[in-house]
């Protein structure tokens, strides 16, 4: 257990340092974070309207079968049916307690739902201010990298498309891509 524990430990101190020494690299991680917690809080917002519009549902249900026993529970007193009356407005008493508690709880949903999307907006400022740090950190490196002979022009591309297995281009299509996906799902959030 000591060598892999030991093994861990330089392993996470490696890239600490690496990251340290590759500040551009640990923004971008921060900003993959962000996005994904960007993402689980959408996906928990859509999840609490959908349990939000469940409880409307059950709440309308309900008072349609309060309504129902209510008539009912006058129907039996203008038959002097007292046995009927009573059985009657104990459900009726008891689909009233059942509305109360969906309204309540609809009610705590809806108080998550506000701090999900609090907790949306403060990510989503957090993510810019990465982004705009990020696009900073890479045009510092940028600017006091010195270019090789081999590291210009189209054999630079060449090599970092091919050589590196990292696409810029395929990354920057996939992040527009994302932030569109997230776009239309803020859009259908504010409907």
């Amino acid at each position: 257990m000591g060598l892999f524990e030991d093994m861990s430990r330089f392993l996470e101190t490696r890239l600490e340092e690496f990251m340290r020494n590759n500040p551009h690299l640990e923004l971008q991680v921060l900003e993959e974070q962000l996005r994904e917690q960007e993402e689980d809080t959408l996906k928990l917002i859509l999840e609490l309207q959908r349990k939000e519009k469940q409880l409307q549902e059950s709440i309308l249900s309900t008072a349609q079968e309060i309504q129902l026993w209510h008539d009912r529970v006058s129907k039996a007193k203008a038959a002097n049916r007292e046995d009927l009356v009573r059985a009657a407005q104990e459900r009726e008493a008891s689909l009233l307690r059942e509305g109360n508690q969906f309204w309540g709880q609809m009610q705590g949903v809806k108080e998550r739902i506000e701090k999900a999307k609090d907790l949306y907006r403060q990510i989503q400022v957090r993510r810019r201010e990465v982004k705009a740090k990020s696009v900073e950190a890479e045009a510092a490196r940028v600017q006091t990298k010195t270019p090789t002979s081999w590291d210009t022009g189209w054999n630079k591309s060449y090599n970092r498309s091919f050589n590196s297995g990292a696409d810029p281009l395929d990354q920057e299509f996939r992040r527009w891509e994302a932030d569109e996906e997230l776009e239309r799902l803020k859009r259908n959030i504010k409907r």
